[in-house]
């Protein structure tokens, strides 16, 4: 970066105008922050501009560093996830310490939050299961729990719950399809070209110890293993390579073991099995792994239905997306 005698690793007047420009816009990649830094350093210097050619990784990193220096004690801190699909790295500003729900409750009201939690529990649970890991929705999925069921499903006591739960309430389906587009825009969900929801690379940076604590049980596996107790709930999985959570890759061909991986880890984890390709907890040889993420509903017809010959990739099966949504409204 030109003018490295203005960067002394000390926050100052650029640390906050960047720190602004993150909070209006939650996430940012490198190839977004360069142009971004390359005008708050000519501003700050205009005798020295700054081309956005000139702000390397590293100076990205030191602003990171210095910001969440700054942060610490707000229990804020920059993140940072590979996204599971385009494989950029995403970084977001994140709360350390009180979920994504608790902070929901300033913007949306009770019965509003009541609906996202449904719709959390559709994409990890109902549509989360050893047949399909879906865990994403469809609008008409989503649209179809604006209505309260009679009696919330009550799940099991594991850990500390939150002191007060969301009302009971339907909400309108038009107020429901308002929610969706916001929580989209805000950068909490994403919604594909299929008409899937799910988390955003956000979203999972900042819930998840609330998704690890929901709906996974305490005996449950570990961060930072692929095995677990006998009869725990494990709805949250790991990749096997990067230790981040899985909700777009592969699965294990062995349908009772629990390693995951993303699609951009596979190689890492070979190389790093000394080209062993394996699964690293069962062992099993990772061939025609199912799919996990909106794929996945189109081989919920069972493991049989989904086998390829010719070395092609998981997911891409011929079929229409009106038959894959119709399966994962079957699930």
């Amino acid at each position: 970066m030109s003018g490295p005698g203005e960067y002394d690793g000390h926050y100052n007047n650029t640390h906050r105008a960047f720190l602004q420009a993150l909070l209006a816009r939650q996430t940012i990649t490198l190839a977004d922050a360069k142009p971004l830094l390359a005008s708050i350093q000519t501003a700050h210097t205009p005798d020295r501009p700054t081309l956005p050619e000139d702000v390397s990784q590293e100076d990205f990193d030191n602003y990171v560093h210095t910001l969440n220096d700054s942060l610490s004690p707000f229990d804020m801190e920059i993140r940072s996830t590979l996204h599971q699909q385009t494989k950029d790295r995403i970084y977001a500003l994140v709360n350390t310490t009180s979920d994504a729900l608790t902070q929901m409750s300033t913007s949306f009201k009770a019965e509003e939050i009541a609906f996202v939690k449904r719709v959390l529990d559709a994409m990890f649970e109902t549509y989360n299961t050893p047949r399909a890991e879906i865990m994403a929705i469809t609008g008409m999925q989503a649209l179809k729990l604006a209505k309260a069921p009679a009696e919330e499903r009550r799940r099991e006591a594991q850990g500390t719950q939150q002191a007060t739960q969301p009302a009971n309430t339907s909400i309108r389906m038009a107020d429901a399809e308002n929610i969706l587009s916001l929580l989209v825009d805000e950068g909490w969900f994403e919604l594909s070209q299929r008409g899937f929801y799910s988390l955003s690379p956000r979203a999972l940076m900042e819930l998840r110890g609330w998704l690890i604590e929901t709906y996974n049980d305490q005996a449950a596996q570990p961060e930072d293993s692929d095995e677990e107790e006998e009869g725990a709930q494990v709805k949250i999985k790991f990749c096997a390579a990067c230790r981040d959570i899985v909700t777009v890759g592969q699965r294990c061909p062995n349908l009772q073991c629990n390693a995951r991986v993303h699609n951009h880890c596979v190689r890492t984890l070979f190389r790093a099995q000394g080209g062993r390709e394996e699964c690293p907890a069962c062992k099993t040889a990772w061939q025609d792994p199912l799919p996990v993420g909106e794929h996945a509903a189109r081989q919920s017809g069972g493991a049989g239905s989904r086998r390829t010959t010719g070395g092609s990739s998981v997911g891409g099966g011929g079929r229409d997306d009106s038959s894959m949504t119709n399966e994962a409204e079957d699930i």
